[in-house]
């Protein structure tokens, strides 16, 4: 039986295996298992013959940079973002890759990430949506609140130095007020149980043209509902969290899949979500 896992710290309540089942049902896979591995930041030193005993893995929070050291080789989106979030192994060699970037452009397929993009927030995720804005062309404004200057600065000389040509500059987030073709919330805010906070002024969402939210839970945040209550295109994070599985899938083992079923396993996933927060 090959084996797969998701390892992290601490995991708690995951949509991982419920995803990574339906991917390998619809793939005809049965000889297969997945779990929930927590390793807690103390073991992960000695837990590569535990990494090793898994065909296939998925990495989270705290081990994302943690695990590099493991591997034999890293995949090019794993080098761009010094991150692994997926593990392939090939008979022992360990390959790293980063598939959260594969699951915001692939969920993101049908909007404007080549236009006038504002990203709210620029930690974590936030990053790697700004990034792979920039490397799409996109005139990129990093909207953050004023203690994350800094780092937002941090992130436009990154952004800068992997793509010279980049349109890139810093607003406040609370004074944001003018079009953009699309926002991108990378901010937790508007995450549950906190459900009634929105990241932006309603002003912005008049005059946006459609909205990215990564958060999945609620799988309809306000922001979402205000831009859909005009009409405007909104896909939330469920998507992202479904397709960046689908692309462990694809590296593991060839694994292909229809549209129409990947829309299925995320109509899942937020039925989940919605039964869980009942």
């Amino acid at each position: 039986m090959n084996k797969y896992a998701l390892i992290g710290h601490p995991l708690g309540h995951s949509m991982s295996p419920l995803i990574h089942e339906k991917l390998f049902a619809l793939s005809g896979i049965s000889n297969v298992s997945y779990e929930l591995v927590d390793i807690a930041p103390e073991d992960l030193p000695e837990s590569k013959e535990l990494i090793k005993s898994f065909r296939g893995l998925n990495v989270t929070i705290p081990h994302k940079q943690n695990v590099i050291p493991f591997m034999d080789e890293l995949g090019e989106s794993a080098e761009r973002y010094n991150s692994v979030n997926c593990i392939s192994n090939d008979n022992g060699k360990l390959t790293g890759y980063n598939t959260d970037c594969d699951g915001f452009l692939m969920s993101a397929e049908k909007l404007p990430i080549s236009e006038n993009v504002v990203v709210l927030g620029c930690g974590g995720v936030g990053r790697m949506m700004a990034i792979e804005t920039a490397l799409h062309g996109g005139k990129l404004t990093l909207a953050v609140i004023p203690q994350d200057v800094k780092n937002a600065q941090v992130l436009m000389a990154e952004i800068l130095s992997k793509c010279s040509e980049a349109s890139v500059r810093i607003a406040d987030i609370a004074t944001l007020d003018e079009s953009f073709d699309l926002i991108v919330n990378a901010t937790p805010v508007g995450m549950y149980p906190k459900v009634d906070n929105c990241a932006v002024s309603d002003s912005l969402i008049e005059k946006c043209g459609s909205v990215f939210d990564a958060v999945y839970n609620p799988t309809e945040t306000l922001l979402m509902k205000k831009a859909r209550s005009q009409g405007k295109t909104a896909v939330g994070g469920a998507s992202m969290l479904v397709y960046q599985a689908v692309k462990a899938h694809e590296i593991w083992y060839g694994g292909k899949f229809e549209t129409e079923d990947i829309d299925k396993i995320i109509k899942s996933v937020e039925e989940s979500v919605n039964a869980m927060n009942k």
